[in-house]
């Protein structure tokens, strides 16, 4: 059966590295795509324990309160309801969308790239001249958001609600590596997942991953993987999973 008659991931395998747990409705689609989808998670998502349910509290009192991922709104609302006089914002429409199943529906989302840098364009960041803004995260990051919005004259505090650590690979992960067949393509939406892989796997197994077509969230994450030694990568239109798959797909119809 010829591609162009067959589903449009035919002959294609798809690594998806998303934190462990978080990879199944990718790999559903990938699957009903005609794809084999691999799940290979660079990190694990834990509770931070440096932030209590008080402390978020405080935080929901202030003037604006930023959640950096859908594992920030997640991690948060195990604390404490996200209900309180400040006004919310997302950093992507994917953290837009876990606040509306936590009841929080009035969200700054960015109009424009999905990041820290399309929210940093949004007017209501505009004007945070001594303004009280909470950040929800996880420790590491750019830290771009809190140096900008402390360059504006905001008051930033941090709130570490969960933490990234590195993902226990194990025998089944590597088989699944060395049975690679097709068109590979590894989906790369963070850079300290790209370092944990690559810390926990052998050179011959990197060596089968840096071979693959990477489709990476950003043109930042390009450049991270061009530096892990990825040859080819195309950049999609966000971390999200719809514009990470359209991207596969567009680049595996035209090969």
């Amino acid at each position: 059966m010829s591609r162009r008659s067959s589903k449009p991931l035919t002959d294609a395998s798809v690594l998806i590295t998303r934190p462990v747990g978080q990879g199944r409705t990718l790999a559903q689609q990938v699957r009903a795509l005609g794809g084999r989808p691999v799940l290979l998670p660079g990190v694990s998502l834990c509770a931070a324990p440096e932030t209590t349910a008080t402390d978020l509290r405080a935080a929901l009192q202030g003037d604006l309160v930023i959640f950096t991922s859908p594992a920030a709104v997640r991690f948060a609302a195990r604390l404490t309801p996200l209900h309180g006089p400040a006004r919310m914002a997302a950093v992507g429409a994917g953290t837009a969308r876990m606040l509306a199943r936590h009841g929080v529906t009035d969200v700054v989302v960015p109009r424009t790239t999905q990041n820290s840098e399309g929210l940093l364009a949004h007017a209501a960041l505009d004007d945070v001249q001594g303004r009280e803004v909470a950040v929800i995260g996880a420790p590491g990051g750019r830290g771009t958001l809190q140096q900008v919005l402390r360059q504006r004259g905001a008051r930033v505090r941090e709130a570490h609600v969960y933490r990234r650590v590195p993902a226990r690979l194990d025998r089944r992960h590597r088989e699944a590596i060395r049975g690679l067949r097709g068109d590979v393509y590894m989906l790369l939406s963070s850079a300290e997942t790209l370092d944990c892989l690559r810390a926990a796997l052998e050179d011959a197994d990197w060596q089968r991953i840096v071979a693959a077509r990477a489709v990476v969230s950003s043109e930042r994450m390009g450049v991270a993987a061009c530096q892990a030694g990825f040859k080819h990568v195309k950049v999609a239109g966000s971390a999200l999973g719809a514009d990470l798959l359209a991207c596969v797909m567009q680049w595996h119809a035209a090969s």
